[in-house]
């Protein structure tokens, strides 16, 4: 059994400059995942890099609003949602809120390095 606790994880700023906690990845916790799944999180005000992943991404929100936009379209976003990124396209959030935008980032085959673009 693999259980793992959020807050032993190490924050770093990742390429798109949200604050970023890896969860499960595969070529990390020895677990036989065709995904991984991480928890981003934003500061009010802040908005993430312009980026795009080879893979599709799923983002789930867990806390806060913010504006999500993926090419020409954007929408609102807000704690309970799901946002489904295709692969190749160009992304962003921002926190419109008051408090931190935090949620769930889920990359499906699981994040490398050498498949994501940062376009900033």
């Amino acid at each position: 059994m693999l259980i793992k606790d959020l807050a032993k994880s190490k924050k770093f700023i990742a390429g798109d400059k949200t604050i970023f906690r890896s969860i499960l990845h595969p070529a990390f916790d020895n677990v036989d995942l065709n995904y991984c799944i991480g928890e981003a999180a934003l500061k009010p005000g802040k908005t993430s890099f312009w980026h795009r992943l080879k893979n599709s991404e799923l983002y789930f929100i867990l806390q806060g609003t913010g504006l999500m936009q993926i090419d020409e379209e954007a929408e609102s976003v807000k704690s309970g949602q799901a946002v489904f990124i295709p692969a190749n396209a160009k992304q962003r959030i921002k926190n419109t809120g008051k408090k931190s935008l935090v949620f769930l980032c889920i990359v499906s085959p699981a994040w490398k390095k050498e498949d994501e673009e940062v376009l900033e």
